[in-house]
């Protein structure tokens, strides 16, 4: 049965200053019992931390995150360099499934590249697959550019035939296609789902003023960045429709997930979030 939990990434600095567990304490009594770990150092205090919720909250960790390479400029573990250490952490905390969140940077400059990512990809997962762990790829919007025809993301599924996918429903959606037929299309090869609405907002009054004083392109930057994040439910997606097809297609964890809070703290998001999907008859995913 799929299990509601919440992304870690928008928690990550609720767990600098209120620590992991308390956090996680916090988050399991808004109703969410499963998170997926992201953008958290997995010091040995942290991933105590993350077991001690496990055990003693009920959280059950849907899966981690790991690079594939280290990427130049930004922390973090990676297959290729700590392939033992993220092997171990997904045994003590009981993950079977380990994403790779995003296209390596440099990855993004040509197909080539692309292809060469997909089958070290794919040689990693047959690594992880001999000790019961699935790897799985989470799509943004530049996965729907075309290349002869075809979206780069049916040539990543292709090329990795054993990389399962995580389909995030909001850059589905910026990327220009139908989140609900894109999660029919990939059906079973979806173990995870990011829900994170899309909003268009308001213009705000820095962009009149700005008209006022003649700076046209000022005004057409703020024109142009109107599409936001947003809580599940206050957005323009139909999370009924969505929720229903994740669910028909045997996907295990719906993760919410938002990227900019708008001033808002993370745990008011996610209760935004959490609550808005109860009112839709979901409350027994969670």
């Amino acid at each position: 049965m799929a299990r509601i939990g919440v992304q870690a990434m928008m928690l990550k600095e609720s767990f600098a200053t209120d620590g992991v567990f308390e956090t996680l304490r916090q988050v399991r009594d808004i109703g969410y019992r499963a998170i997926e770990v992201s953008q958290l150092a997995m010091t040995p205090d942290n991933v105590a931390e993350l077991d001690r919720a496990r055990v003693e909250l009920g959280i059950e960790m849907a899966a981690l995150s790991a690079a594939l390479t280290s990427i130049p400029g930004m922390p973090g573990e990676s297959l290729t360099n700590d392939f033992d250490k993220i092997v171990a952490d997904c045994a003590r905390l009981q993950s079977s499934k380990l994403r790779i969140g995003m296209l390596p940077f440099d990855a993004m400059g040509s197909l080539e590249a692309v292809l060469a990512f997909c089958d070290a990809s794919e040689a990693m997962a047959a690594r992880l697959a001999e000790h019961g762990i699935g790897l799985y790829y989470h799509n943004h919007h530049i996965e729907f550019a075309k290349y002869d025809g075809r979206y780069l993301l049916d040539i990543i599924a292709d090329r990795a035939p054993s990389v399962g996918l995580e389909v995030d429903v909001h850059w589905v959606q910026r990327g220009g296609l139908d989140p609900v037929a894109t999660l029919r299309k990939y059906g079973d090869r979806v173990a995870m789902v990011h829900l994170k609405d899309y909003r268009i907002g308001r213009l705000g009054q820095d962009a009149f003023e700005a008209l006022g004083r003649g700076d046209v392109a000022g005004f057409m930057a703020a024109f142009a960045g109107v599409v936001q994040f947003a809580e599940v439910g206050e957005g323009n997606l139909d999370f009924r429709a969505i929720v229903d097809e994740s669910v028909r297609i045997g996907a295990q964890h719906l993760l919410v997930e938002q990227d900019d809070l708008y001033g808002r703290t993370p745990l008011e998001c996610l209760r935004t979030s959490h609550d808005n999907l109860v009112a839709l008859g979901f409350g027994d995913l969670f």
